[in-house]
């Protein structure tokens, strides 16, 4: 979808890809994508409410759970709209401003996303190496500052990513490779100098992304020596058992975020499959798995869960 004689402009409206050469059965796509998006949005909404009407739960290790929670809702949210236009509707415009819009907040989200498991890695580190000082460390205040922490630095690093695209000529074809607008994937479509956005880009990825997972494998380090000193195989099971969940999600959360970066910085002649699925990967198995892990293998978040549907049922009898 080219344009005459590549005059340059901004383009009015962007075109979102779906599943490359699939196009015919993308409507059946639509359910099992709705689906995730509702194990995600119910998942994690159920974890704010039992984490919120729990007085149990009312501690740094599930209050930094909720945080990732509300963090998940709001970016399924922000993709959405323009997945289930693609699959479900066959609507692939999106207006280029909203399109920038949606990007913020996706890019934003991430941000906080990878600085609250950061947070959690640091209360993991605390309850391990210093429990009898917990939660004396570890205030209300300390985590609700660490928490507006995560939400700032993500607003602040991410804001210049629109202004940075909206200045840019675009010449080219305006196609993205996804069902939502990521930044590498626009960027490329601009036909001026673009070293400013990608030396910025990289320096963003390094300051907020690059940080947070040293500084979570620094404390694993840490948290390691500290589990080896303890005497009794038993103590130490017990106290790396805490920290499975927040390692699966960390997990799952880095290894789509690294190797789509990889693919759109390397990745020129790798198969359109291929971006589709890491794209959706980095979409889906954060929101979807997170709630789904913390409630299967945390006792306290199951609990809670059971105790409150258990509760609903009587009233409604």
């Amino acid at each position: 979808m080219g344009f005459m004689n590549n005059s340059w402009f901004q383009p009015p409206t962007l075109i979102l890809t779906g599943i490359p050469g699939l196009e015919a059965v993308q409507i059946w796509m639509s359910i099992p994508l709705c689906t995730m998006y509702l194990i995600a949005l119910l998942g994690n909404c159920t974890i704010l409410f039992v984490v919120k009407t729990s007085s149990s739960l009312h501690e740094p290790q599930y209050i930094f759970l909720s945080m990732l929670a509300a963090t998940d809702v709001g970016l399924s949210l922000s993709t959405l709209p323009t997945v289930l236009n693609v699959f479900l509707l066959n609507h692939r415009d999106i207006e280029f401003h909203s399109c920038l819009t949606q990007m913020f907040f996706i890019h934003t989200f991430s941000s906080m996303e990878s600085a609250i498991l950061l947070a959690m890695a640091f209360d993991r580190f605390i309850a391990i190496r210093n429990p009898l000082h917990y939660t004396v460390i570890l205030t209300p205040p300390r985590i609700v500052g660490m928490g507006l922490a995560a939400v700032v630095r993500g607003v602040i690093l991410m804001a210049p990513l629109p202004i940075l695209l909206k200045r840019l000529p675009f010449c080219k074809d305006v196609i993205l490779s996804h069902c939502y607008c990521y930044h590498p994937d626009v960027m490329k479509l601009a036909c001026g100098p673009v070293k400013v956005n990608i030396i910025y880009g990289l320096s963003l990825v390094l300051c907020s992304f690059g940080v947070d997972s040293v500084f979570i494998v620094v404390s694993y380090i840490l948290i390691l020596k500290t589990v080896l000193g303890i005497a009794s195989e038993g103590g130490q099971l017990k106290a790396l058992n805490t920290c499975v969940s927040h390692i699966f999600t960390v997990f799952i959360f880095y290894v789509p975020l690294i190797v789509l970066a990889l693919i759109h910085r390397f990745g020129k002649f790798a198969s359109p499959l291929l971006h589709v699925t890491m794209a959706n990967l980095f979409l889906f198995l954060t929101p979807v798995l997170n709630p789904l892990v913390y409630s299967l293998k945390t006792k306290q978040i199951r609990s809670a869960v059971h105790k409150v549907f258990k509760v609903r049922s009587n009233i409604l009898k």
